[in-house]
């Protein structure tokens, strides 16, 4: 089982009898150590990634207390110093008074507790496992002689051994403990070593990625309302879709959030924590591919058909709204036609270029800005590329570039200066809005389209990664990789003659 991840659920001990109903009604918790300095304390729970405060006293003598006269649910908390740095977590549960002494490290094995058994358990378990870890570093100095390679593996299958006895004992005295559930619930599933019998499927390391993404959440109790209160609960939902599914396409992301967000679709409670975390981060991601389509999809699929019932109608609608904006630059779509005068700023739309109309059967859209210092390095970049590409008779793609700038004169300077090869384009005489037809907010900003101007990448690549990124398309796409001229490419032929 993870290390880590034990280290932090075992912070949810939580036991299973009440206090007297008195004693429900007031808190009075103490922490003591010389390092304290004196100065506003705060106690805390988090809520996803962020520390919301309950309650705040003042430190004299190297002690601070907080007491009232209200109630205070059991769960995970945290001691914390000027609102942003943590200190080290502690329970309520079994008592609504008790005190803990620390040292300036907070350790583990440190921590005295009077008053709870509960709190007592865990910082027991923390030092217990805090004890392990050096151990496994021990042993992890002595492999790296060669000579004592077999003396460490004896050793590390010891302290597995050990840790193993330790964890199930330590299991059977607290079965009566809430905590032996959030260790079932958040420990590593497991996954089976070999492919099953009678599955089509050939590839085992293949297999089990898809085996984990299925299983991840089996364990879980989703509808427990408490463990939103919980880091544990947060680091899961994180690792899960910005690790697990952090480098899966647009569709697979889509299939295993929505398995997810299914078993709590009917509880607004679970819903809204996955979803107010998850969806911005698909939304403004301004560097992973195909996230936008996420974005796109759960909006549609959870949004729209009112199945958020938190959302207001005003959300809603900016929701409706982002997401036909996005359709347009989302991977798939027909990327729009941009007409756009050149350095020579003809008044004339008919000496203006297409950015379809042109016989490469790959387009790159450029949009920079001379005012950009990673623009101007990448279009350095660029250069040098095209270039070679050029002299080699294999240009697969013309650069599109549109000056990201309103000063047209210093736009048409850069490029006369720098010897820009591309197709330059910029200035106000363009056909549509070009920043709302491709999404783009800022500089640089790159879109490549196919030979049917289909758009096949709507971020920013570095230039080293363009020719590997084209290479992979035709693997995925043999049909695009021997592809007749289409009528874009041939009317740009008839344009070139």
């Amino acid at each position: 089982m993870n290390k880590k991840i034990l280290l932090s659920l075992l912070c949810t001990l939580a036991l299973a009898s009440l206090a007297p109903v008195e004693a429900q009604n007031s808190y009075s918790f103490t922490f003591s150590s010389p390092s304290m300095a004196d100065g506003r304390y705060y106690i805390a729970r988090q809520f996803r990634d962020e520390f919301r405060l309950l309650d705040s006293a003042n430190a004299a003598g190297g002690t601070v207390v907080f007491a009232a006269k209200r109630p205070i649910d059991k769960g995970v908390y945290v001691l914390m110093k000027d609102r942003k740095t943590k200190l080290f977590d502690f329970i309520v549960d079994d008592s609504r008074t008790f005190s803990v002494t620390f040292d300036e490290k907070h350790t583990n094995a440190a921590m005295k507790v009077r008053g709870s058994i509960a709190n007592e358990l865990m910082y027991t378990y923390m030092a217990k496992q805090d004890w392990a870890n050096e151990q496994a570093r021990a042993v992890g100095e002595k492999r790296k002689d060669k000579a004592r390679a077999d003396e460490a593996q004896r050793d590390m299958n010891a302290l597995s051994d050990e840790m193993k006895r330790f964890e199930e004992e330590y299991m059977k005295q607290n079965s009566n403990y809430l905590f032996t559930r959030l260790v079932s619930m958040f420990g590593n599933i497991d996954v089976p070593r070999a492919i099953p019998a009678g599955s089509s499927d050939t590839n085992l390391r293949d297999w089990q990625a898809r085996y984990v993404r299925t299983h991840y959440w089996d364990n879980v109790d989703l509808s427990d309302h408490s463990l939103i209160y919980t880091p544990q609960l947060f680091e899961k939902m994180n690792y899960y879709f910005f690790g697990i599914l952090y480098y899966q396409d647009a569709d697979t992301i889509t299939k295993y959030a929505e398995m997810v967000l299914d078993k709590v679709v009917n509880d607004s409670t679970m819903l809204r924590y996955f979803m107010d975390f998850i969806l911005p981060k698909y939304e403004r991601s301004t560097k992973n591919i195909g996230w936008d389509q996420v974005f796109v999809n759960l909006v549609e699929d959870y949004y729209l058909p009112g199945k958020c019932p938190w959302a207001t109608k005003a959300e809603v609608f900016n929701k409706r709204q982002t997401v036909d904006f996005l359709k347009q630059s989302l991977i798939g779509a027909m990327g729009q036609e941009l007409v756009m005068a050149d350095t020579n700023q003809s008044d004339n739309p008919q000496d203006w270029i297409s950015s379809h109309a042109l016989p490469q059967k790959y387009v790159m859209l450029w949009f920079w800005d001379p005012d950009c210092n990673h623009c101007k390095k990448q279009t350095a970049e660029l250069i040098v590329l095209y270039d070679s590409l050029s002299r080699a008779g294999n240009k697969i793609f013309e650069v599109y570039a549109v000056g990201y700038e309103s000063d047209v004169d210093k736009w048409k300077r850069y490029v006369r200066e720098h010897k820009l090869p591309f197709i330059n384009v910029g200035g106000p005489n363009v056909n549509i809005d070009y920043q709302e037809a491709y999404n783009v907010h800022g500089a640089p900003t790159m879109i490549i389209l196919n030979a049917d101007r289909q758009i096949i990448m709507n971020k920013t690549l570095a230039t080293k990664n363009v020719l590997p990124f084209i290479e992979q398309y035709e693997k995925k796409h043999p049909e695009q990789a021997n592809r007749a001229p289409s009528r874009w490419q041939l009317e740009g032929i008839r344009r070139a003659k």
